[in-house]
């Protein structure tokens, strides 16, 4: 592959465009946008003159028809990554798509085993796992600076729903685990080190309208570790997350999901985003940070990857069944867990 990678966005919504103006910001030599596609072509054309992206389509095949994308790009909402993944698969497109990967754990393996098959490159746009802050931590835990893990707490939660329509929309897999929950539940992950947890338990308030509203999971590891998250559509928490073991403590005090802080044993150092263009606007907080899990992407196709190292496809496998159980737990179903 040339070191120029060429992207195509599939959607034309709010995450799409912090991703495509976070892509802008990066050298030409190593990141374009060369095309967009939406359902409505008007939309994707809107989009295209909005990012100066040369061509723009009505439908997502068009897409990747198109010779000039060399990887894709999915930021459909939750039910349409299914479908979107194995058509970029089948035509040999690698894709970053947004998480979760799927609605269930049964759309994430046949996603994966889609992508294994044909060896072509997929990975969740679990984006932080890629910022400064989270290499810090994850260092400190290599380097076992925290002594024996005892306990992991994580917390995300705001009222979104006011903000955000598909936040409650069951039709459209809303609620809180699949939008926030997965943060929380990676941050576990990443420091239980991809182990499957021995035993879930979750409880939960379900929204009027359907979806999950306000959840807690406690997840107990190999070895004793015992970790907890709690995620909430409708009240704000402290969105932070926290390692605890017998030599200390470490946590990300705020902004768990885009991590710009890191808290060692009292010490705090701050990791600076990437400046912003005073002519760029985006539509969530600390968005420029998208650039690294681009990069990230450039690496593994410049090495010839086909997953990441970072967050491998196994890790999305995981995180998928313990979202799913703790919707099971909590009496929630979506019209893809009766297919």
């Amino acid at each position: 592959m040339d070191k120029v990678v060429r992207w195509g966005i599939l959607s034309a919504g709010l995450i799409a465009h912090d991703f495509t103006t976070a892509l802008r910001t990066l050298p030409r030599s190593e990141h374009q946008v060369v095309a967009v596609a939406a359902r409505d072509l008007s939309r994707a054309q809107d989009f295209a003159r909005r990012h100066d992206i040369p061509k723009s389509y009505g439908s997502y095949e068009e897409l990747l028809r198109d010779p000039d994308v060399d990887v894709v790009y999915v930021g459909a909402q939750h039910p349409q990554h299914l479908g979107a993944v194995l058509q970029s698969l089948a035509v040999g497109k690698p894709v970053l798509c947004e998480k979760p990967l799927g609605v269930t754990a049964s759309e994430v393996r046949e996603m994966v085993a889609a992508a294994r098959t044909r060896g072509i490159f997929l990975m969740e746009a679990i984006w932080t796992r890629f910022f400064p802050a989270t290499d810090a931590l994850r260092a400190l835990l290599d380097q076992g600076a925290l002594g024996e893990l005892r306990l992991v707490h994580a917390e995300f939660g705001s009222d979104i729903c006011s903000q955000l329509e598909r936040s409650t929309n069951w039709a459209q897999a809303g609620g809180g685990l699949l939008d926030l929950g997965i943060y929380c539940t990676q941050f576990i992950s990443m420091v239980a080190r991809g182990q499957r947890p021995e035993k879930i338990h979750a409880v939960g308030l379900l929204h009027e309208k359907g979806v999950d509203d306000t959840v807690t999971v406690i997840l107990r590891y190999p070895g004793g570790l015992q970790t907890s998250f709690s995620c909430s559509i409708t009240t704000e928490l402290s969105n932070s997350a926290t390692v605890f073991g017998t030599k200390g403590k470490a946590q990300i005090p705020s902004t768990m999901w885009c991590p710009t802080e890191l808290v060692w044993n009292g010490k705090h150092t701050k990791f600076p985003l990437p400046k912003v263009p005073d002519k760029e606007k985006f539509n969530f907080i600390n968005s420029i940070g998208m650039v690294y899990e681009a990069q990230h992407v450039r690496q593994c196709l410049l090495q010839g990857l086909k997953e990441s190292p970072i967050i491998p496809l196994s890790e999305s496998e995981l995180l998928a069944d313990i979202l799913e159980e703790a919707r099971k737990q909590i009496g929630l179903q979506f019209l893809q867990d009766r297919s």
